[in-house]
């Protein structure tokens, strides 16, 4: 392995460069896995394509503004498998509870779930419920499994002058989680973007074929994303830091506890390449979605910079935007 670490740390699991570096010199190399890392593994059969995937959930607080563990857990395998391409179809739903949870904070989770689950359109057809010994797991975690249908993916390589759009403002989840955990002592308006978005993507189907790559910018956030767009990749993305959308609460908290908002998570926005001169058709079909309204296209994919991620900043300056080792904010997904 590429760390030096002989135990397994925090950031191992939060989107960084231990993460890839985890999942590559073990999990990949174990389990023999080729190709890109996508959201879902893509299973081709001679009569139809499915996507599949897994995610475990750990946030805390289990309940948060704008959403709660339960909503995340099936909001997130929704999204996994709407960005490689696919229509989730089923999901299924496997719960660690420790003991002493309160009956209603379970009942109160599983509704959210099904509500999340029935207003996307999609069903959850099994799952599994272990019980662990009081201060075991912290109360919750949620595991989900996605199974989804497509007509066509999402994995192409990126070519020089395709567009980066991204669907609306950045770093709203992990903030509002780190407001929600910690006692400020600040009114804040902050608020998860936690939401499926199949029914955003689904909006882009004239365009699919315009499409190369698309993400949703979780653990890590932006930044990250970006720099995962580009490995293997001989070429350079170039972002214009007055376009990207950042509300001005995140931005107002990051400043003032010395975080990047372009690294801190999502849950309900997309991050698309597509092809050069289609960014702002996309955004056009996006902007008549609910999830859209904030899209906009902010950056390009160039020759300059290759293998690395740019930023020309406001006071006209060029950073350079690295793939963090670790992660800002543990335990937000």
């Amino acid at each position: 392995m590429t760390t030096t670490a002989d135990r397994i740390l925090l950031g191992h699991g939060s989107g960084g460069k231990l993460m890839h570096d985890l999942i590559r010199e073990v999990m990949v190399r174990e389990f023999g896995g080729r190709g890109k890392l996508l959201d879902s593994a893509i299973l081709k059969f001679p009569s139809q394509n499915l996507a599949f995937t897994t995610d475990s959930y750990v946030v805390r607080p289990l309940f948060f503004p704008g959403g709660d563990i339960g909503k995340l857990a099936v909001s997130g395998t929704i999204n996994d498998l709407s960005v490689v391409g696919a229509r989730p179809l089923f999901l299924s739903c496997g719960l660690i509870i420790e003991e002493g949870l309160e009956m209603s904070v379970l009942q109160k989770v599983i509704r959210s779930m099904q509500r999340t689950a029935q207003k996307a359109g999609v069903r959850i057809v099994t799952g599994d419920t272990k019980v662990v010994e009081k201060g075991s797991c912290d109360g919750l975690f949620v595991n989900t499994a996605g199974v989804g249908y497509a007509e066509r993916f999402f994995d192409e390589e990126i070519r020089v002058g395709d567009e980066i759009v991204v669907s609306g403002t950045v770093g709203d989840h992990g903030m509002a989680i780190l407001a929600a955990r910690e006692d400020f002592g600040l009114q804040t308006t902050l608020r998860s973007d936690c939401a499926p978005l199949n029914g955003l993507v689904q909006t882009l189907k004239p365009l699919f074929s315009k499409i190369r790559l698309m993400r949703d910018p979780t653990r890590g956030g932006l930044a990250t994303v970006l720099n995962e767009f580009l490995e293997g990749a001989n070429h350079g993305i170039l972002l214009d830091e007055e376009r990207i959308p950042i509300k001005k609460a995140v931005r107002a908290l990051s400043e003032l506890l010395g975080l990047d908002p372009l690294y801190v998570a999502n849950e309900g926005r997309v991050v698309i390449v597509c092809a050069e001169g289609t960014g702002e058709k996309l955004v056009s079909l996006m902007r008549k979605h609910p999830l859209g309204k904030q899209s906009v296209v902010i950056g390009k994919v160039v020759t300059d910079y290759p293998g690395k991620v740019c930023m020309t900043t406001q006071a006209g300056g060029t950073r350079i935007l690295d793939m963090l080792v670790s992660d800002q904010l543990p335990r937000i997904c």
